[in-house]
């Protein structure tokens, strides 16, 4: 898969703005779930880059201008630690050094919500407090 640094560094908003809170109570893997999902949205053909997944609208609430988030992903810098970390999982789920953990998931939500699209699916993974769903197949 092809890739530019703009998308290495909108991936890399995206995962701090939808699980950065995860890393400390859960590890990495929830960070690594999500940058799959983006990045299997990209095979499967919702969006033709990386970065036009991330930043359609109401795809990921980081994006969203009116989300709490929005202004901490715009605004983070390399000097977070997190962020660092990341810019580092975005890095290796693009180059493909890292494997995904959601065996071709495409959608997720946090626990604590239940979105109508989820309403009668079971997840098909779970990691830190998300659960991961696999809603379409990957384009011949």
């Amino acid at each position: 898969m092809s890739f530019s640094e703009q998308d290495v560094d909108i991936l890399a908003r995206t995962i701090y703005g939808e699980a950065r809170g995860e890393l400390f109570k859960y590890g990495i893997a929830t960070l690594i779930a999500i940058a799959n999902v983006v990045v299997n949205r990209v095979k499967k053909n919702f969006a033709s880059t990386i970065t036009d997944v991330c930043v359609a609208p109401y795809q990921f609430s980081c994006w969203n201008e009116n989300d709490v988030n929005y202004k901490k992903i715009k605004n983070v810098t390399e000097d977070c630690s997190v962020f660092r970390t990341c810019t580092e999982v975005a890095i290796n789920v693009l180059s493909g050094k890292w494997p995904d953990l959601t065996d071709g998931c495409d959608h997720y939500h946090h626990k604590a919500v239940k979105p109508v699209w989820a309403m009668y699916l079971e997840p098909k993974r779970v990691f830190g407090s998300h659960y991961f769903y696999s809603l379409k197949e990957k384009k011949k």
